[in-house]
């Protein structure tokens, strides 16, 4: 099942397709969050920043400023929760940075370290620093949105909207907006925007299965 809190700050599903119901925490929905695994004798919270491979983690470390950026959503429609994440470089000044070291879609049901069971490339248009990430489904088609805001230089971000095409995830090639950081606040949608969902045991395929809804 995949369903928001009553304050639009959270989201529950089955991220791991273990039969019990997690937490996926991101108040801000600016892709900081984390998921809390809801297993009874074990509960782990792992945080989108935890996420990075060896060899991902490896590539950052001569580069200072890094900020790990993620988001849950089906991108696919195969009734998972996918994990599209981000590891670019901080804006020292005014000029954005070319330096965009992770930008990869892993695709579910995810493991509890947010490993996927197979993984596929987000196809950006630039490299700079991702400063806020966020999935949406508003057409309510079983696909998730992708929406990047990326540096665009004297403090300003451009969005820019991600679909589900070729195995990864492809972001448009215009953005859609211009934003400053006092925009944020009218950015923050919650989750309603997903719908409602049912859930179906381990055993079925898939674990998430979306209905329609009136939530907007």
């Amino acid at each position: 099942m995949v369903c928001s809190d009553t304050g639009n700050t959270n989201l529950t599903a089955d991220v791991d397709a273990d039969g019990r119901l997690d937490e996926i925490h991101d108040p801000d929905r600016s892709g900081e969050g984390s998921v809390l695994f809801g297993r009874a004798d074990d509960r782990v919270e792992v945080g989108v920043g935890e996420a990075l491979g060896v060899w991902q983690k490896v590539r950052g470390l001569l580069t200072s400023d890094l900020g790990t950026r993620g988001t849950f959503g089906d991108f696919d429609g195969d009734g998972y929760l996918d994990l599209a994440l981000f590891r670019s470089q901080e804006d020292s000044g005014d000029n954005p940075r070319s330096n965009l070291l992770v930008h990869e879609v892993r695709y579910g049901p995810l493991a509890r370290d947010l490993s996927g069971s197979r993984s596929g490339t987000i196809r950006v248009q630039g490299s700079s620093f991702v400063a806020v990430v966020r999935a949406t489904d508003e057409d309510q088609d079983g696909r998730a949105e992708l929406h990047v805001f990326q540096s665009a230089g004297d403090g300003g971000y451009t969005e820019y909207v991600g679909r589900q095409e070729d195995g990864g995830l492809t972001l448009s090639e215009a953005g859609t907006g211009y934003y400053g950081h006092g925009d944020w606040d009218e950015l923050q949608p919650g989750w309603s925007d997903f719908g409602t969902c049912v859930y179906t045991s381990p055993e079925s395929t898939p674990s998430v299965r979306r209905e329609s809804s009136d939530l907007h």
